[in-house]
């Protein structure tokens, strides 16, 4: 197969929540904002920028949490040359860039109409777009692994939108604990310590790629997953 083929066929694999979260997550966001009540310029970017830190990252993570799973005989793909994992890891790819590619989009039109600027703790025009990379990643990372592990791409979803929503809710008590705060998933809309923005944004590209990393350990083990198409 044609590297190109491949690449598409990986993208049709991937599912419509892969190809349709993160466009409509952006769409919904860009609503809120022009719906906004509140005056304020900083606060009309604030939720643009919440867009991309929210609700992008959200959007991918259930993807990514759903990729496993998907094939109806895994058996045939272990008898494949290529290991069942390494196609996993290429959907994951797919869907990680799709999204990126729309992140980066919608930051690129927020830098040029000059909204990005107009959130104060904006972070630069090329170390902000960490604002979007690192939650998506650590987000992604910990739903691909949950349903690696639990064998259950609703299992995987559901830990993603319960971690989100819970530093939604408690986002105060996560900040009182630096472990916490290196963890936050919104520390550049809903605030940080200062000086702790740089290393909790490395520490959850560092998440992600550890939770990927696990979910590739996990998923090469042939019984788990011939043991999931028995149930």
């Amino acid at each position: 197969m044609r590297p190109l083929t491949l690449w598409r066929y990986e993208a049709r694999r991937a599912g419509p929540t892969a190809l349709l979260g993160p466009p409509v997550a952006v769409v919904l966001g860009v609503a809120a904002a022009l719906a906004n009540p509140l005056p304020g310029d900083a606060t009309t970017a604030r939720i643009l920028l919440g867009t991309l830190e929210m609700a992008v990252p959200l959007a991918a993570g259930v993807a990514c949490a759903s990729l496993v799973g998907r094939d109806p005989a895994v058996e045939l793909q272990l008898t494949a040359p290529t290991p069942y994992r390494v196609t996993l890891l290429r959907r994951m790819a797919v869907t990680l860039a799709w999204a990126a590619a729309v992140a980066a989009l919608t930051a690129a039109v927020l830098i040029a109409t000059g909204w990005w600027a107009r959130w104060p703790d904006n972070h630069g025009t090329y170390a902000g777009q960490l604002t979007w990379l690192a939650p998506t990643l650590g987000l992604s990372g910990a739903g691909f692994a949950a349903a690696a592990v639990f064998r259950s791409p609703a299992a995987g979803g559901a830990l993603v939108t319960t971690l989100w929503a819970i530093q939604q809710v408690f986002g105060d008590v996560a900040q009182q604990h630096r472990p916490g705060r290196l963890l936050y998933l919104f520390a550049t809309t809903r605030g940080a310590v200062p000086g702790d923005w740089p290393a909790n944004r490395l520490a959850l590209l560092g998440a992600g790629a550890a939770f990927t990393g696990l979910a590739l350990v996990v998923l090469g083990r042939s019984e788990r997953l011939i043991g999931e198409e028995d149930e």
